[in-house]
């Protein structure tokens, strides 16, 4: 079932990926029609009453991620940030608890920390080979990596360097992995897609996509282009990371601080009404 479900995650082009953080959350972005999911680590942290940034655990977060495949039907691709650690060890035992846990993608993150600094492309290129070593060994050699470089969302380097450091990252995560021994024509190798948060300019998108080994995934959101606008631009993958969490979370404050504070409940004028959101665990 698992391979099926990475097979079919391979197949959605182009990927438009709601970002859940707990099973609910994935149980109504799937009856919104979502093709797969994608959590998010935020929001999976928030969810567990901590900041963002490797706080929680990998044991914390791959209980999550079982929760959440465990409630859809659909794909689910797990947020493991830089994973859990900074060597290949630490990046391999995650992906080996995320496959376990019923997911059959990942996003790894090239950054050492919220901010930077970025690990170098070697030390990114034995993460992503040990992520792809964990997997087959753990019976999804299909699972589809995409790999997160942080350069235009922390700002790494000089602005006008920036997109000669991704499209450099771009072909050595693509290749990561070639040369082992058990690899073979029909194993995948290296990152299937690069994922670039915090760029949103569509004449660099553009630019980026007509130079780029792998497909390109965009975090998009409120002040960033449309949906339609990044699949013109040749964007594959499209997911919103933090985002509905950050909606979700902030009608909880507003409308709490609106009860406490005034004694009304305008906040809560849009809320779907029980009976139907209740039919939605059913």
């Amino acid at each position: 079932m698992s391979s099926e479900k990475a097979r079919a995650l391979r197949a959605l082009d182009p990927l438009i990926l709601p970002n859940a953080w707990d099973a609910g959350s994935a149980v109504l972005i799937a009856a919104a029609g979502a093709r797969a999911i994608a959590t998010t680590s935020g929001g999976v942290a928030w969810s567990l009453g901590k900041p963002d940034g490797e706080v929680v655990t990998r044991d914390e977060m791959i209980e999550q991620v079982r929760r959440i495949a465990a409630a859809v039907d659909v794909p689910v691709t797990a947020d493991i940030e830089g994973g859990y650690g900074p060597t290949p060890d630490d990046v391999g035992r995650t992906v080996k608890g995320i496959v376990e846990a019923g997911a059959v993608g990942v996003n790894l993150e090239d950054s050492t920390a919220p901010g930077g600094p970025l690990f170098t492309v070697a030390e990114q290129v034995e993460r992503i080979a040990a992520a792809r070593s964990a997997a087959a060994a753990a019976g999804l050699p299909e699972l589809v990596v995409n790999v997160r470089t942080d350069v235009f969302l922390f700002g790494i380097g000089a602005p006008e360097g920036r997109l000669e450091d991704v499209l450099t990252r771009a072909a050595v995560y693509a290749a990561a992995g070639r040369g082992d021994d058990d690899t073979t024509d029909e194993t995948p190798i290296g990152a299937d897609s690069l994922f670039v948060p915090g760029l949103a300019d569509l004449d660099v998108v553009r630019e980026l996509v007509r130079r780029s080994p792998l497909p390109i995934n965009v975090m998009a959101g409120p002040g960033a282009p449309p949906v339609s606008e990044f699949l013109a631009s040749g964007v594959r993958r499209v997911s919103v990371g933090t985002a509905i969490a950050q909606a979700a979370y902030s009608v909880a404050l507003r409308s709490a601080q609106e009860l406490l504070d005034q004694g009304t409940y305008s906040g809560l004028d849009d809320a779907v009404d029980f009976g139907t959101l209740n039919q939605h665990f059913g």
